[in-house]
């Protein structure tokens, strides 16, 4: 996991900038900057979230970990499977992806 990411996902838990679930994600998709979606989801879930992603122009990131290890890593005591981030700028979005590519 990035440190870039890992300081985002944190810092819009904190200013509550963020949806996190998958359904809850689909349903706001249009106000997303950047969609991190864990390995616990299901394909049939990950291609809808790709596929209205894809329609939005809104970059998705697949963490390598559980539910649990994204929860964990949001600082929050539930799972969570799928997050979005809403208040990312586009420059850090753009560094976010950069140094995810590169790993």
């Amino acid at each position: 996991m990035t440190k870039l990411l890992e300081k985002a996902l944190k810092d819009a838990i904190k200013v509550k900038k963020c949806v996190v679930g998958t359904k809850q994600v689909m349903s706001s998709i249009k106000n997303s900057k950047l969609i991190v979606i864990s390995r616990s989801v299901s394909y049939e879930r990950v291609m809808k979230v790709e596929k209205n992603a894809q329609n939005e122009k809104i970059p998705v990131i697949y963490f390598e970990g559980t539910s649990v290890a994204l929860g964990r890593l949001c600082g929050l005591q539930y799972r969570v499977s799928t997050i979005s981030l809403d208040s990312l700028t586009t420059s850090n979005t753009q560094a976010i992806l950069k140094e995810y590519e590169q790993k």
